[in-house]
């Protein structure tokens, strides 16, 4: 009998890539999604979903549901028997959280908390994290891997992953039962090979990529270089970035890891390379063969100047790597 996994904000960006892969590596996903980040579609379905399904050839079973809705969960968990849940549902852009706190800690922490109750209540004690390398906050050393000093995170989003890596770890140490494993991820880019499913933020993109990608299809004027005064090569900000259907193999992976009770776990999902803004726009262009106009702007509130991961535990511990490279994102 195939496991069910309930999939929160599995209708995102990061959510649908992983969908797409639990199903070929034989599960069940049951997704849930508020339509935050997501686009509706036919048939009640997200627009992620209804084109995941088109690409696994068979349907996915999804619910609107809200986290911080605690009687709406209850009610999703007694109608199905989860084996673990992949938790990905939470506001997440850096620059809003430091316009508005309140609400990036309310959506994150107590919808975390509302999930963590019903899943206590049901006895689902299994949860894979969608955590961020934000929370190291300002680099002490780099590559960072998972000793790094964390919690001085330098904006509320990074704060809310914190505080929920803390609680679940909190959770594992007093109740023995519990398994989790929390990944910390650099930077997704690119999409699934289909070219069906990827990243099309609605408004102003806050992350790089999607705003390089606007800008070559012309949706866009110019991309905001957002400071060229860093101590990198070529003073733009350096990161690591990481292939989406990469990230999303990462999570079959942490799966698996659950299945050897292994307490409360953590990994770096990165490729160990750190690209700066401004190779990753020269990569566009190349991938694209447009011309990717720039203009610099003042650096932004909450920004590092490099932040690029050690992944070597997750590729020891968790069979995982990296596959793909820099001209495979961008194409």
């Amino acid at each position: 009998m195939a496991e069910k996994i309930l999939v929160t904000g599995g209708a995102g960006y990061i959510g649908s890539h992983c969908v797409l892969e639990l199903v070929e590596a034989g599960y069940i996903p049951v997704v849930i999604d508020n339509f935050h980040n997501a686009i509706r579609g036919a048939d009640a379905l997200p627009e992620s979903l209804r084109r995941v399904q088109q690409i696994v050839r068979q349907p996915i079973l999804f619910q609107e549901l809200d986290i911080t809705d605690k009687e709406a969960l209850q009610e999703l968990f007694s109608k199905h028997h989860f084996s673990a849940v992949m938790h990905f549902a939470g506001l997440k852009a850096v620059g809003e959280s430091v316009q508005k706190p309140l609400e990036y800690y309310r959506v994150n922490l107590t919808g975390t908390i509302c999930l963590l109750e019903t899943m206590k209540a049901h006895s689902v004690r299994n949860i894979v994290f969608s955590s961020s390398a934000t929370v190291y906050g300002d680099p002490k050393y780099l590559p960072l891997d998972e000793n790094h000093p964390v919690g001085g995170c330098t904006n509320p989003y990074g704060k809310s992953k914190y505080f929920i890596e803390e609680m679940i770890q909190d959770l594992c140490k007093a109740e023995r039962d519990w398994n989790a494993v929390l990944l910390r991820y650099f930077n997704p880019i690119g999409a699934h090979e289909s070219g069906m499913i990827g990243e099309d933020p609605q408004g102003i993109p806050n992350n790089l990529m999607p705003y390089v990608a606007q800008v070559a299809v012309g949706r866009r004027e110019f991309l905001n270089v957002f400071g060229n005064d860093y101590g990198t090569d070529d003073g733009t900000g350096v990161r690591d970035y990481i292939h989406v259907v990469d990230l999303a193999k990462g999570h079959i992976a942490a799966l698996k890891k659950l299945k050897e009770n292994c307490g409360c776990k953590i990994y770096n999902l990165g490729t160990g390379t750190g690209y700066s803004v401004l190779q990753m726009v020269r990569a566009m262009e190349k991938a694209s063969g447009r011309e990717i106009k720039y203009k610099i702007t003042g650096r932004r509130e909450g920004d590092v100047a490099s932040c690029y991961a050690n992944p070597a535990l997750a590729e020891r511990e968790l069979g995982w790597k990296a596959a793909f490279g820099l001209d495979k994102m961008c194409k």
